[in-house]
């Protein structure tokens, strides 16, 4: 029987990372197994069709070797610390699933003895939970930096994502609010799981391939000082060169003292506004620099994609029945799935705006930047069509995706459509 007591700190000291969503595996079921990671994939809160599926997001232990200026769990921080045994995981995992509870597991800790030791123990939990308990659910576990390359890759053929934090956006950062951190104690490991990844890709491994739903990360936004641009940057050369499936932003919140840290949080919405920034660059074509300039912060006032537009009004209007795909990805109003419904639905028959509405194109952005048949029903002034961008955006989502967001919220932030 778990002491709850322990499953209250450990719950609790688990909900900062915000990097758990998860999907992309393909690990099925096996005779007398339990649990599915594949098809629709599992979610920390809801799937774009409104499902609410969730995860058991814990911690092994609380009690840390580290002390990290903005951590809960620091080694100086005065919190009630608590530790499970792999056998204590695996069984409250096999027991919550039974009750459907949960769908899949986050397994995360804090870094206890050393490195290595709580590797070690993480990778023994997962690897009792496939291969004892015969789980073959969703796994997500947190990669610790400074431990054996080894241990690491062994875990990685059991489970079915990994994430390393960068936590903060420079090395400058690190050195000052998380000493025991380095950049390469970060970066190494994440470069090698994506090698192991590629070598599987390119080999055609089916079964037993290292990480199938790949590797994310986190950023805490607002604890130091780098601006949006140089957030972006780094988020930017992660995609390319480590083949990360999310970048995950965490808005500072001032939930522990200290006078390296700033008093108030970043909030809710510039944590909202990196979040469009990052599905601009990575479904919409845009490279960083057409977004914000690396020693700027994302406006405030537009998302980028509207701030994108403003500045480059002399490339509007474009006409919808002709205008490539690129190029309609770049309209306000107009999102991804959207352009390729009139990408599609074009071939056919010349569209209107009729045609738009019923697709359900967000008009009231998109009609001061797009001609349907030669028509054009915008506004010519360009300050009249800025105050109408600034209105619409009044009403844009800002809240932080939790497991417990409605299910507006969640879809929104998922599809991440502006």
């Amino acid at each position: 029987m778990i002491d709850e007591y322990k499953l209250e700190i450990l719950t609790e000291s688990a909900k900062y990372d915000v990097s758990c969503s998860s999907s992309g595996s393909n690990r099925r079921n096996r005779a007398g197994g339990l649990g599915n990671g594949s098809v629709g994939g599992i979610c920390h809160s809801f799937t774009p069709d409104g499902r609410c599926i969730s995860l058991l997001k814990i911690l092994m232990s609380n009690e840390c070797i580290y002390d990290c200026e903005y951590c809960p769990n620091r080694r100086s921080a005065d919190v009630r610390r608590a530790r499970l045994t792999p056998d204590e995981i695996c069984e409250l995992v096999i027991n919550f699933y039974k009750r459907n509870y949960i769908e899949g597991l986050f397994l995360s800790s804090a870094v206890f003895e050393s490195p290595d030791k709580t590797m070690e123990l993480l990778t023994e939990t997962v690897s009792k939970l496939r291969k004892e308990y015969n789980f073959n659910g969703y796994i997500h576990l947190k990669g610790i930096p400074h431990a054996d390359g080894g241990i690491v890759m062994k875990a990685s053929k059991i489970v079915d994502r990994m994430s390393y934090n960068v936590e903060l956006p420079s090395e400058k950062s690190l050195k000052l609010l998380a000493p025991q951190k380095t950049k390469q104690s970060l970066l190494l490991p994440m470069k090698s799981l994506n090698e192991a990844i590629e070598c599987d890709r390119q080999n055609k491994i089916r079964r037993g391939k290292v990480l199938p739903a790949g590797q994310t990360t986190q950023m805490i936004i607002g604890a130091s000082p780098e601006p949006d641009g140089q957030i972006l940057k780094l988020t930017e050369a992660l995609y390319r060169n480590m083949n990360l499936r999310r970048v995950y932003y965490s808005s500072y919140v001032p939930v522990v003292q200290s006078n390296k840290l700033p008093a108030v949080g970043a909030g809710l919405l510039r944590e909202h506004r990196l979040y469009q920034a990052d599905w601009l660059i990575r479904f919409y074509g845009f490279d960083v620099n057409e977004i914000c300039a690396e020693d700027e912060n994302l406006s405030q006032e537009y998302d980028p994609k509207c701030a994108w537009a403003l500045k480059n009004m002399h490339l509007f209007p474009v006409e919808i029945n002709t205008a490539p795909l690129e190029t309609l990805l770049r309209v306000p109003g107009i999102g991804a799935k959207s352009a390729y419904k009139i990408t599609e639905a074009r071939r056919f028959a010349k569209l209107d705006f009729d045609n738009l509405a019923k697709m359900r194109i967000v008009l009231k952005r998109a009609k001061h930047f797009i001609t349907c048949k030669g028509k054009f029903y915008g506004s010519d002034s360009y300050a009249q069509v800025k105050n109408i961008l600034m209105l619409s955006g009044t009403d844009e989502i800002s809240e932080q995706l939790t497991m417990f967001s409605e299910p507006s919220t969640a879809v929104s932030a998922l599809t991440g459509e502006i």
